[in-house]
């Protein structure tokens, strides 16, 4: 947590308030909103969710206490916040308090450029400070000889002497000549990975032009109703009436291949790696190698396949039917293997027996096959558990 709002209800205080931790937690989205709903706040994007108490790790924020705000603005600043160092905090604080910003907005957008100011909050050791200094106008790199040549006590020095520093109670602040940015508007939220994903994807409306800068970002998975907000704020209605680019992806490139995002829902998008979410990586590997085999055609169908990874066997690095007999023989588990005995086993021709009896291919994964007892068509097509139990009991 980074820091928690008490919230009301500035029209009705009645109601109560209730207090939230932020950044708020992707399985948490959908309660905090159920706990907002009897105070009649909380809205997509109205600033309607008043402000009673900040507390936590950034004290300058009690400067927005008794304003009203949005729920999600408060959530990105929280996730942007939730990024910086000590150091970038006391930039954060310091400039905050230099310009005495007191919205939520200013706040956002103060967090993109705050690494440019410098701040001092102890003048003892000069050549630190110098260093410091020279590494904040530097964008925050340099090259070790290059900080070993440089003589950060001077670089102190003439920073106090000749620059203007303003006294804040979170040090003294030189703005380096710094201009606060303004990448956030007051709709969309400026491009930011939080958190680990498996896709990021960029939408933007359907009607609106290809360079269009009306544009919201999905990290999936995320909380559906999340996912519903941010196409209100980028004001899709509906999700005929959105248009899908890739922006980035950290699932195997056999599924990134089969996956058509002209034709693809967001739904369907967000469904499939809250399925692969629950992966183990080694799962995540033989999901790939199914996907070259089966040939899924949409993000359901790999889906309903992660979930039914238990169908298919996958022996990973094995290129040749003597690979594979020699796992079958050595290594499976399904026979005593006599090392003594090594001459006199046909690997390969153990092997090609299998792959006879099996549905099965090399990839570049490794061999996969699949066991299953009813076609695959059926097992990407959502078939119900209940029948694949019946049928493999039928077969028992």
């Amino acid at each position: 947590m980074i820091f928690s709002a008490v919230l009301g209800n500035a029209r009705h205080p009645e109601y109560g308030v209730a207090t939230i931790p932020f950044p708020i937690k992707r399985e948490d989205y959908d309660s905090v909103l159920e706990l907002l709903r009897p105070l009649e706040i909380g809205d997509a994007l109205t600033r309607d969710c008043k402000i009673d108490e900040m507390a936590g790790n950034y004290p300058v924020l009690k400067c927005i206490e008794g304003t009203t705000v949005n729920l999600d603005e408060l959530d990105y600043l929280a996730k942007r916040l939730d990024s910086f160092d000590d150091y970038e905090a006391t930039q954060f604080q310091g400039m905050a308090s230099r310009l005495n910003l007191c919205g939520v907005d200013e706040l956002i957008n103060l967090t993109f450029c705050s690494q440019q100011v410098t701040v001092i909050t102890d003048f003892n050791d000069l050549d630190r400070l110098g260093r410091s200094h020279y590494l904040t106008m530097q964008g925050g790199c340099a090259s070790v000889d290059e900080l070993n040549r440089i003589d950060g006590s001077k670089i102190a020095r003439e920073l106090i002497d000749y620059e203007v520093g303003r006294v804040t109670p979170f040090g003294v602040v030189y703005d380096n000549g710094m201009e606060l940015a303004q990448l956030y508007t007051g709709r969309n939220f400026p491009e930011y990975c939080y958190e680990a994903s498996l896709l990021e994807v960029e939408m933007t409306h359907a009607a609106e032009p290809e360079d269009t800068k009306n544009t919201a970002y999905f990290l999936l998975p995320m909380a559906q109703a999340q996912i519903e907000r941010t196409m209100h704020r980028a004001g899709v209605d509906i999700y005929a009436d959105m248009r899908l680019r890739f922006q980035g992806s950290c699932l195997p490139e056999e599924i990134d291949a089969a996956l058509d995002m002209e034709n693809e829902t967001l739904t369907s998008l967000n469904e499939m790696c809250a399925e692969l979410s629950e992966l183990s990586p080694a799962d995540i590997t033989k999901l790939a190698a199914v996907v070259s085999l089966a040939k899924p055609e949409t993000a359901e169908q790999i889906k309903n396949l992660a979930g039914q990874l238990d169908l298919f066997d996958f022996v990973p690095n094995v290129q040749t039917s003597a690979d594979y007999g020699r796992y079958m023989i050595q290594e499976s588990g399904r026979f005593d293997y006599d090392e003594s005995l090594s001459e006199y086993y046909d690997f390969a021709k153990y092997g090609e027996q299998r792959m006879a009896q099996e549905d099965g291919e090399f990839n570049c994964r490794g061999y996969v096959a699949y066991h299953g007892f009813v076609s695959m068509d059926e097992v990407m097509g959502g078939v119900s558990s209940e029948r694949l139990d019946f049928q493999m009991g039928g077969m028992e």
